[in-house]
């Protein structure tokens, strides 16, 4: 009788020891899949940097040419250069 009990004690603990690996091997699978989902976020994210400062350059160059050719800011850098 004692065998029985000590075999059924056996595989309920490999029963838990089987749950709890698969538990951790889900978690695991889990914690890659938003590993990767933070990859790509980040990616994107660089992406998006890399366009939204191209596109910031152009503007820029894009306000000093309005400026250089603009009369106006070409009185106001005289006269704030004289000051």
């Amino acid at each position: 009788m004692n065998v029985c009990v000590c075999i059924y004690v056996g595989d309920t603990e490999n029963q838990v020891e089987l749950e709890e690996k698969t538990r951790l091997i889900n978690q695991v699978l889990e914690l890659q899949h938003t590993l990767e989902d933070l990859s790509a976020r980040v990616d994107a994210v660089k992406e998006e940097n890399l366009k939204l400062k191209s596109e910031n350059q152009v503007l820029g160059q894009y306000i000093e040419n309005l400026m250089s050719a603009s009369s106006v800011f070409q009185t106001t850098d005289t006269k704030s250069k004289r000051k």
